[in-house]
C-alpha cells in the first residue's frame, strides 16, 4: 500500500493566526477561549465567550481584489493553504494539474455571510443583498477558491458531515492517493460561525458552557464553540522523499463508521468501530498508540461516551494512554475541528509534546483515564490517533505515525 506523509500544514485559530503560534499556545496551554465580540452583539444571549480567531486581517493576507468574494471561512481557508504550501516546499506551480486534489471539510459554510445577508433582509427589510451572498456562502467555496489559487485541476469538493467533516476530508484524501488517483492532495476544513443567530442556535440546545469548557472533568458544563481552520499538505512518502521535502508524520490509517441510531446521542460501539478501523487500516497493534487527541467536547454525555470508547478498543493499554481535548484551547469549531486536531496531533508526534486538557479541575468516576489535565508532557510517540464524532452518529478517526 502507498505510504501517505504529511509534509507542511497551516493553521489559523484562537490561539493564533499561523502554525508556529498555534504550537506555542497549545504546548503552553494557554487558552484562547474568551469574551465574544461580534459585529452585531444581541443582549438576548446568554453564552458570551467563544474561541474566537483574533487579529485577523484578511487583506494583509490574501489578494485585495479577493477578499469581498470570500466568507471568513474560506480565508481561514485559503491562508492555512498558503501557509501549508510553503511549510512543504512546494511552489504553485507543483500544484498545478490534475494530479493534485483539493478536499476540505466544513459543517455551516459561509454562517457569517448568511447571518448577515438574513439579517439586511428580514431585520432591515432591504431589498438589496450582496449579489456575492451565494458564492461566499457555499460549501464548497472554500475548496473551490484553493483549487483556483493553485490550479489544482485534480478531485476538489467539500465534505459535509457536521463535525466530522474535515476528518472525513482528510480519510478521503488519504485514500485518493492510496489508489493513485492523485499524487497529492491539499486537505483540511475550516468554519467561521461564531454570529448571533448560530451562537443562539447552540444556546438552545443547552450544550455550551457559561465558563471555558473543561472537557473529561468533573463539573464540566458544556463546549466552547470556536472557529478557524487548518490545512495539511498530503502526498505519497515516496513523492515526498524524491524531492527530499520535509516528511512531518506518515497519514497512516482512517476509519469511519455511522451509529445509525440517535441522531445526537452518540453510541460508544460507533466511535470504537472507526478507532478499530483506523489502527488496522494503519497495519499497527493498538499497543503502538501512544496518545489520543480526543474529540473531547466538555459535554457530560459525550466525554463519558468516548471514554467508554477508548477501554472498549484498547483493554488495559488504555491506562496507559495519553489523551486530551486541544478543544479546551481552541475550542469547538465544528467542522474545521478535526483538522485543526490533526495538526495539533501532527506536533505532538512532530516534537515529543502532549498538549494538555486545560481547565481540568477534578476527576470524574465515569472518566477514569489519563487526560493530560492542564500541563503539556513530554513523550515520544510511535503514533497517534485524532477522534472527531458528529450529529447524526457520524463517527471519523485518523491515525498518524512519527516520520521514519
Amino acid at each position: 500500500m502507498t505510504r501517505v506523509a504529511i509534509t507542511g500544514y497551516g493553521c489559523v485559530s484562537a490561539l493564533g493566526n499561523d502554525a508556529g503560534a498555534f504550537r506555542a499556545a497549545l504546548f503552553a496551554g494557554r487558552s484562547g477561549i474568551g469574551p465574544l465580540k461580534m459585529a452585531r452583539d444581541d443582549p438576548r444571549l446568554q453564552v458570551t465567550i467563544a474561541a474566537q480567531v483574533k487579529d485577523f486581517d484578511p487583506s494583509a493576507l490574501l489578494p485585495a481584489a479577493r477578499v469581498s468574494f470570500l466568507d471568513p471561512f474560506s480565508q481561514y481557508a485559503l491562508v492555512a493553504a498558503e501557509e501549508a504550501v510553503r511549510h512543504a516546499g512546494l511552489t504553485p506551480d507543483a500544484l498545478a494539474g490534475p494530479r493534485t486534489a483539493v478536499i476540505l471539510g466544513t459543517g455551516v459554510g459561509g454562517a457569517t455571510t448568511q447571518d448577515d445577508q438574513y439579517y439586511r433582509f428580514y431585520g432591515e427589510k432591504s431589498r438589496r443583498l450582496d449579489p456575492m451572498t451565494i458564492p461566499r456562502l457555499m460549501p464548497n467555496a472554500a475548496a473551490s477558491q484553493i483549487s483556483i489559487s493553485y490550479g489544482a485541476t485534480g478531485p476538489a469538493f467539500t465534505v459535509c458531515s457536521a463535525c466530522a467533516s474535515s476528518t472525513h476530508a482528510g480519510g478521503v484524501a488519504l485514500g485518493l492517493i492510496r489508489s493513485g488517483m492523485v499524487d497529492r492532495a491539499i486537505a483540511g476544513g475550516s468554519e467561521a460561525c461564531l454570529t448571533p443567530g448560530g451562537m443562539r442556535s447552540w444556546e438552545v440546545m443547552r450544550v455550551l458552557s457559561p465558563e471555558p469548557c473543561s472537557p473529561f472533568s468533573a463539573g464540566r458544563k458544556g463546549m466552547s464553540l470556536g472557529e478557524g481552520g487548518a490545512v495539511l499538505v498530503l502526498e505519497s512518502l515516496a513523492a515526498a522523499e524524491k524531492r527530499g521535502a520535509p516528511v512531518r508524520a506518515l497519514l497512516s490509517g482512517f476509519g469511519m463508521t455511522a451509529d445509525a441510531g440517535d441522531l445526537l446521542r452518540p453510541d460508544p460501539a460507533g466511535a470504537a468501530r472507526a478507532m478499530s478501523l483506523a489502527v488496522a487500516d494503519a497495519g499497527i497493534n493498538p499497543a503502538d498508540i501512544g496518545y489520543i487527541n480526543a474529540h473531547g467536547t466538555g459535554t457530560v454525555t459525550n466525554d463519558v461516551v468516548e471514554t467508554q470508547a477508548i477501554k472498549d478498543v484498547f483493554g488495559e493499554h488504555a491506562a496507559k494512554l495519553m489523551i486530551s481535548s486541544s478543544k479546551s484551547m481552541h475550542g469547538h469549531a465544528l467542522g474545521g475541528a478535526g483538522a485543526i486536531e490533526l495538526v495539533a496531533t501532527v506536533l505532538a508526534l512532530e516534537h515529543g509534546v502532549v498538549p494538555p486538557t486545560v481547565n481540568w479541575k477534578a476527576r470524574d468516576p465515569k472518566c477514569d483515564l489519563d487526560y493530560v489535565p492542564n500541563e503539556a508532557r513530554a513523550a515520544r510517540l510511535k503514533a497517534a490517533l485524532s477522534n472527531s464524532f458528529a450529529f447524526g452518529g457520524l463517527n471519523a478517526v485518523l491515525c498518524v505515525e512519527a516520520a521514519p
